[in-house]
């Protein structure tokens, strides 16, 4: 028997999809009307720069 990918009716939804609680909103927290700001700070560089280089060390360090 060869079923469809994507069920479109309701009644052929998952039994523990059913039972989950109803998913909330992304940042729920936020009101709506402000925009959500995505700057980049220093902080940020600083954290992916260091995590970058512990990473390359610690390959370094098992590869030798």
């Amino acid at each position: 028997m060869r079923r469809a990918l994507v069920l479109n009716s309701e009644a052929a939804r998952h039994w523990l999809r059913v039972s989950l609680p109803q998913r909330r909103m992304m940042f729920a927290d936020i009101p709506q009307d402000q925009p959500v700001d995505w700057k980049l700070t220093a902080s940020d560089v600083r954290g992916a720069a260091s995590v970058y280089f512990a990473t390359f060390a610690a390959v370094l360090a098992f590869i030798a």
